[in-house]
């Protein structure tokens, strides 16, 4: 009896030394954890299928737009709002990128966590059916019929019993970890799809912008170069150009008011520092400061700011620290921003995909406040810069670096 009880406690131990060595990622798997990853995979699908429908008509919308080419500012600005929406797509579906490439990462290690799991239960049931092999069928049977009285061998059984209870439950987990293993293989499979769907979904909306942006610079230039109307199309630059002044000069006086306003208290001043180049990378001027002979009109025009060329998409900083004194939209300017430095010295910076402050916003020199774009009357990705000191633009050579 003392043989086989000692024999016992062994088999105890061995069991529980077996089972107990399983990866601490065992605890944790339950079916609630394979429940969470079938939810994983048919958001996973979802986002797939949203993805594919969600992508721009971009043969539609043009179609849409024709009726407004008799209006350029109407046209400008209603496919410079659809050029807006399809950017803001573009960022979120980089965004998700981000997100799912992070995602992808877990939940590899997730997959090398419940490997490895299920190698050490695999392992570990065929230590315990060798043991079971080698010592016979006859085992139980011989442990019970050892014992003396009747107490003795049902305590016996009751340690069998739970003995096969243990085993059924080791085995239950063993297949729970292989459906989690298959399970973590079949989100790794469907998130790639996503990821790979939204890199492919990145690449169509920036073609569709470009398609865009290329049917908006045909229609311009077609416009402003009509040789049979000249004068017309002269006439409606200088209206352009008119209406910017007067955007800008009744932002001027708003603000020269309620400076006035706040006279007594800490009004902004420039100090004289040099500006920050708001265009980083990317010093090639595409069109100079002052008079120069209109590319598309032919004639002697002032232009009263700096063309810096650089792709779509690229930051904007703020030139020098001020108060955000517009943050707008206009048919001409596009997306635009002025900026008030003090002392009657603005920046403006037109054009911009997007915009990142508001007005009313302090601003620091060398902040990303927008990014280069080709909203408004423009035809190509670039930064117009101006600098106005006191009603008037003046050159930006004087505080660029």
């Amino acid at each position: 009896m003392l043989k086989y009880g000692k024999r016992l406690i062994c088999l105890m131990l061995c069991l529980t030394l077996m089972f107990t060595c399983i990866s601490p990622v065992q605890a944790a798997l339950t079916n609630d954890s394979i429940r969470e990853k079938e939810a994983q995979i048919k958001k996973a699908k979802e986002e797939v299928s949203g993805l594919k429908s969600n992508k721009t008509d971009v043969e539609n919308l043009k179609k849409q737009l024709e009726k407004s080419k008799s209006d350029l500012a109407d046209y400008v600005t209603q496919l410079d709002t659809q050029l807006m929406g399809i950017q803001e797509k573009i960022e979120q579906y980089n965004t998700m990128i981000t997100e799912k490439e992070a995602q992808i990462e877990e939940t590899g290690k997730e997959l090398e966590a419940a490997i490895e799991q299920q190698d050490e239960q695999y392992a570990a049931m065929k230590k315990r059916i060798q043991f079971m092999y080698e010592r016979g069928d006859s085992f139980y049977l011989e442990m019970l019929l050892a014992e003396e009285s009747f107490a003795d061998m049902a305590n016996r059984a009751d340690y069998i019993e739970a003995l096969s209870r243990y085993d059924r439950k080791k085995l239950d987990e063993y297949v729970e970890t292989r459906e989690y293993v298959e399970l973590c293989k079949q989100e790794l499979e469907a998130e790639h799809e996503v990821l790979n769907e939204a890199r492919e979904a990145v690449k169509e909306e920036e073609a569709n912008v470009n398609s865009l942006l290329s049917e908006k610079e045909a229609q311009i230039v077609s416009v402003s170069a009509d040789i049979n109307n000249k004068e017309a199309a002269i006439k409606e630059y200088e209206a352009m150009i008119e209406q910017e002044n007067q955007e800008i000069a009744a932002l001027e006086k708003a603000i020269a008011e309620e400076r006035a306003r706040l006279a007594a208290e800490n009004a902004r001043v420039y100090n004289g520092g040099m500006f920050a180049w708001p265009c980083p990378g990317y010093k090639r001027i595409s069109d100079e400061y002052g008079s120069r002979i209109h590319p598309i009109l032919g004639i002697e025009k002032f232009h009263n700011g700096l063309d810096m060329a650089a792709p779509g998409g690229t930051p904007i900083l703020a030139a020098y620290d001020g108060d955000v004194a517009a943050a707008a939209y206009s048919s001409s300017m596009g997306n635009y921003i002025m900026i008030n430095h003090g002392s009657g010295l603005y920046t403006i910076y037109m054009h911009c995909s997007a915009l990142y402050v508001s007005k009313g916003q302090s601003v620091s020199k060398g902040e990303t406040i927008a990014a280069v774009g080709s909203t408004g009357r423009s035809t190509g990705n670039h930064l117009h810069f101006s600098v106005r000191l006191n009603g008037n633009y003046v050159s930006p050579w004087n505080y660029l670096k």
